[in-house]
């Protein structure tokens, strides 16, 4: 079967609002007449807006009322399973850091021994309260804080050892919210 095709005019119009826009046209190779010709881009999908305007288009452009559902539903069991981590992880993180403060003060106490001497240490320790202990330790502690109630974290509280020789007596922590002591 064959086909010949003469004498057909090929109109295109443009509709661009400028009419001095014009299409460029190629011949197709396998026409020997002039007179056939295609444009240059052919475009077999039309462009959005004219989908739309008909009411048909091949995507979706949103979501339903059941995939946004499901999306809160996943994103609301996430939060139940993760907030009680999150607060244990908060806690034990307050935990260490008042294990280490009390820590610091220990080592603060063996560094000031060792520096003034065992009887000096042993006098000037015994009968003073606890925020001038604090301060006869504050030059061995890095980036101490004023005072005894501003190294303590918040919810926690130091008791110091009432003497210091031997050295076998520890800073003791107890925390307020638990009631209980910790022990490091």
């Amino acid at each position: 079967m064959k086909f010949e095709i003469r004498n057909l005019k090929f109109e295109m119009r443009n509709a661009s609002p400028h009419p001095s826009q014009t299409s460029s046209f190629i011949l197709h190779p396998g026409f020997a007449d002039a007179s056939v010709a295609f444009p240059a881009t052919l475009s077999t999908f039309p462009d959005n807006h004219e989908a739309l305007s008909r009411g048909c288009s091949s995507f979706s452009s949103a979501f339903s009322l059941v995939e946004v559902l499901a999306a809160i539903a996943i994103i609301g069991i996430v939060t139940f399973l993760a907030i009680p981590n999150i607060v244990r992880v908060k806690q034990d993180g307050e935990d260490n850091l008042a294990r280490a403060r009390a820590e610091t003060l220990n080592m603060a106490i063996a560094s000031y021994v060792q520096a003034v001497g065992t009887n000096i240490a042993s006098t000037a320790w015994s009968g003073a309260s606890a925020d001038s202990r604090y301060n006869l330790l504050r030059p061995y502690i890095s980036f101490s804080e004023a005072s005894l109630t501003a190294f303590t974290p918040s919810g926690y509280s130091f008791s110091l050892p009432a003497t210091i020789v031997p050295m076998t007596n520890k800073t003791t922590i107890s925390n307020s919210l638990k009631a209980t002591a910790i022990y490091y």
